[in-house]
């Protein structure tokens, strides 16, 4: 093919850390340095393309980018940090050779820079290790660097230090990329095998496939198969990520760019396919000529929540909602509920409580959706009377108390690493959360990693803002899923005006359903509106109510009008008041606005 892109001369890597490690801001320099982007136009976080990501600091999305630099082309992938969003960095990290792992000199190692290395280990990447943030006058270089080289087994001189936010050694770092990554191998001249890790959707070319070209090339008019899914498509459009879409004539092995599929059901071009040419399948023999590439594991969701359409008739909207979000977000599972108290919904499963917030706030953002939102929870399982197993995704499955023998819930290898001055304070806080203390391994003479098990419930439940607490934000968390446990659980239902909102309902620990109730029934105070009729809000256990608050209902000053006279005609007015008010809240419907499911739903 013409144009063919010299091999040795491609760089494919990512960047990956722990959240606020300054990964991002890297990745500007990169991007000022090779004059992709003008320095007059480059913002903070400029791979930051969502709103979300540039309100909140953090990077949700993996976003590719093509470099070109001193005659060589340089594809970086810049990765998430936060634990939720760790799937996106496995399916980054099998579309490059290389990555540099960034840790800032101040915070040092931290949980999510050791789950995101050994990521890079196993898939064989050639590993650049950098200290970030050197230009802080209160940073301990020599101590940062130590522990660095003592964790991957290098000498210091091997660590780069660079100052991100002012460029100091970024150069020299990127030139490292070249030096040290290998370029890419793939046959250019074999059938297309492409990888997709990601993509997204165009009402005009169908689904965009962001693929790594592993064999072949692709051009205009190609026709395509998709081997996991038999489906066939055609191409509409190929290109690079400048980090926009740029058209091209062709991707060819060993690039990463994208294809425009033709394809118009979301469904058929999934994270891990392999995409080859319609040529490499015979229809008679049912044989493939090529053989397909190592896709991802599929991601497990770790916790649940329902999401139903406040408008019933916006359920077609928000299936379509879901399908796109999907389509961006592998890692993210819904399948259609119905029940009978709220219609027609979805079940839909997250990977921790960041990424559900994440999702529904995208919905809420970008869909204009008003929705009913139920408390995450995570996957309970029960034994009923009869001796069967029933797995239990969301509150509103919850069996009645007489129908339940045992209770089972998922435990978690949490593993927190923290100065040794917060070892007390942690500690004490993983009393409070009923942790069970494992081990402890050191980082030098001023870090740990202490590992414990708990109940996952737990961990969703705000532990990790009060880890950052204890810590004044030194401490971060990775944890991994173990089995699960006999518990002594019970359903926690909340009521509003009298009326059951199952939106709100929670699974919990018989001794902690008091606690719980009284939290719950107090952040509902705050969060709902007033109405015109005093509100009861009551959490209740086994039909008895064990919390409760009160909403002072709206007041209109209907004495405002009058001027002096007897105390006797104000008075008459403000009992006329209060009694409309009482008939009112007896035939009056709540309605709860859809930034209170959000605001419960976050906290």
């Amino acid at each position: 093919m013409e144009n063919q892109i010299d091999q040795s001369k491609i760089r494919n890597f990512v960047i990956i850390s722990h959240v606020d490690h300054g990964k991002s801001t890297l990745a500007d320099r990169f991007l000022e340095i090779t004059g992709t982007i003008a320095k007059d136009k480059i913002g903070a976080q400029y791979l930051d393309m969502m709103d979300l990501e540039k309100e909140r600091g953090i990077t949700i999305k993996l976003q590719p980018v093509r470099m070109e630099y001193k005659g060589y082309i340089l594809n970086l992938i810049d990765t998430p940090g936060h634990v939720d969003f760790g799937y996106e960095v496995s399916r980054s990290l099998l579309a490059v050779e290389g990555a540099i792992l960034l840790v800032d000199v101040v915070q040092g190692i931290q949980a999510q820079t050791l789950a995101n290395l050994d990521l890079a280990k196993k898939q064989g990447l050639v590993i650049i290790p950098a200290i970030n943030k050197i230009d802080l006058d209160y940073a301990d270089l020599p101590k940062a660097k130590k522990e660095l080289a003592d964790l991957l087994g290098v000498a210091n001189e091997e660590i780069f230090e660079i100052s991100a936010r002012k460029g100091t050694n970024t150069e020299k770092l990127l030139e490292a990329v070249i030096k040290k990554v290998p370029a890419p191998s793939g046959d250019p001249e074999k059938l297309l095998r492409a990888l997709v890790f990601d993509s997204k959707y165009d009402s005009y070319q169908g689904v965009i496939a962001f693929t790594r070209i592993v064999d072949g090339s692709a051009k205009i008019n190609d026709k395509l198969y998709l081997i996991q899914n038999k489906a066939e498509g055609l191409v509409k459009e190929t290109g690079y990520f400048i980090p926009q879409l740029k058209k091209s004539d062709h991707v060819s092995a060993g690039e990463i760019g994208y294809i425009a599929t033709g394809i118009k059901d979301p469904e058929k071009v999934r994270v891990g396919e392999t995409i080859t040419l319609a040529s490499a399948w015979n229809e008679k023999t049912k044989v493939l000529s090529v053989e397909p590439l190592p896709g991802y594991a599929e991601p497990k969701p770790m916790i649940f929540a329902s999401v139903y359409p406040e408008n019933p008739d916006d359920f077609d909207f928000l299936k379509v909602a879901l399908s796109k979000l999907k389509l961006n977000d592998a890692a993210f599972f819904f399948e259609p509920e119905m029940k009978e108290f709220l219609g027609r919904g979805f079940r839909c499963g997250f990977l921790g409580t960041l990424h559900a917030e994440i999702v529904s706030e995208r919905l809420f953002r970008e869909f204009s959706l008003n929705l009913i939102i139920s408390h995450p929870s995570v996957v309970y399982k029960i034994i009923d009377t009869r001796g069967k197993e029933r797995v239990i995704y969301t509150t509103s499955d919850w069996p009645n108390p007489a129908e339940i023998k045992d209770t089972f819930e998922p435990w978690v290898r949490l593993e927190i690493v923290t100065p040794l001055d917060y070892m007390g304070p942690i500690s004490d806080l993983m009393k409070e959360y009923k942790g069970e203390y494992i081990n402890t391994d050191y980082f030098g003479t001023e870090k740990l990693l202490l590992i414990y098990e708990i109940p996952m419930r737990k961990v969703i439940s705000g532990f990790y803002g009060d880890l950052k607490n204890v810590s004044r934000g030194f401490a971060s968390m990775n944890y991994e899923v173990l089995a699960y446990r006999k518990g002594n659980l019970v359903k926690l239902e909340i009521l509003i005006a009298g009326k059951k909102e199952e939106a709100f309902s929670k699974i919990v620990p018989e001794e902690d359903a008091p606690s719980e109730g009284r939290k719950i029934a107090a952040k509902l105070k705050e969060a709902l509106p007033s109405q015109m009729f005093t509100l009861a809000i009551q959490a209740v256990l086994g039909g008895k109510i064990i919390a409760r608050e009160t909403l002072g209902a709206k007041r209109r000053d209907v004495t405002a009008p009058l001027y002096g006279g007897d105390v006797t005609r104000k008075n008459k007015l403000l009992d006329k008041q209060k009694e409309g008010k009482k008939k009112l809240a007896g035939r009056a419907q709540v309605r709860i606005p859809s930034k209170v499911f959000l605001d419960m739903f976050k906290s």
